[in-house]
């Protein structure tokens, strides 16, 4: 697709977040569109973003569990960027800032060497690990009605929105994260969701490295010191205002969001 139409779609996208008034499928628009423009498009805003002053913090996965895959309609797996601006230290998530937020539950890996070359293996991820910690990623989308196609995910900064981090740190050889059990618990009662780590293309390791395969295609490093959101154990229940979400981990303990 040539790069007048990509600045274009890129430019609803930005303009719909600032808005918060979304828009209609890029997938309807431009029903060719593939994933390499999808990413051309994401980059466009990346770049953007960056002239704006915000830095990266790190990169996700997204829609790795079959839970997700079934909940959004897609086959395989998307993948963004994280700004330093989405790290929601205190567990306050600012909801009108959202505009259909959802939340998940997932490991984050923060690297200690860069993940690079495009042949990256669950190994290579094992050494380049400093630790890993329980996490909430609050996705967004900016396509009216999560009436997405993958490659509306893929141009739309794989619907990142927020995430919090938990507190417990553990080396890799600490936790067995196939293993790892989550219950997702709304406003103190509701079971909202459950998984384990298995969930994550069989390892979150796996998925880490898979990303970093991924992302080494358009020329992207997975980089020492960043955060890496290695996907969703379970399907992703809708946030509001008012909403409370505690996370319960096997072996990690709890992570909790509020969105005031």
């Amino acid at each position: 697709m040539d790069q007048k139409k990509i600045a274009a779609l890129a430019e609803q996208l930005f303009n719909a977040e600032r808005s918060r008034k979304s828009i209609a499928p890029l997938t309807d628009q431009e029903p060719s569109l593939t994933i390499d423009d999808a990413y051309s498009i994401q980059l466009a805003n990346v770049r953007r973003v960056l002239d704006m002053g915000h830095v990266i913090s790190g990169k996700k996965i997204g829609l790795t569990s079959t839970g997700i895959q079934k909940q959004f309609g897609v086959s395989e797996p998307d993948y963004g960027h994280l700004y330093a601006a989405m790290d929601c230290k205190d567990g306050n998530v600012d909801a009108g800032v959202l505009m259909q937020p959802k939340i998940e539950g997932e490991i984050a890996f923060i690297l200690k060497e860069d993940l690079a070359g495009g042949k990256v293996t669950r190994e290579d991820v094992l050494r380049a690990t400093d630790y890993v910690v329980a996490a909430f990623e609050i996705v967004d989308s900016r396509i009216a009605d999560w009436k997405i196609k993958l490659v509306d995910t893929v141009s739309d900064n794989a619907s990142s929105g927020r995430y919090i981090l938990g507190k417990k740190r553990l080396r890799l050889d600490e936790a067995d994260l196939p293993a790892v059990s989550m219950k997702l618990w709304k406003n103190g009662g509701e079971l909202a969701g459950e998984g384990t780590g298995a969930a994550v293309l069989g390892d979150p390791c796996v998925s880490v490295a898979w990303l970093a395969n991924r992302l080494w295609g358009y020329g992207v490093t997975l980089k020492a010191g960043e955060v890496i959101l290695s996907g969703a154990f379970s399907a992703a229940p809708a946030a509001r205002k008012g909403d409370r979400f505690t996370a319960e981990f096997s072996t990690f303990g709890k992570v909790e969001a509020e969105f005031v």
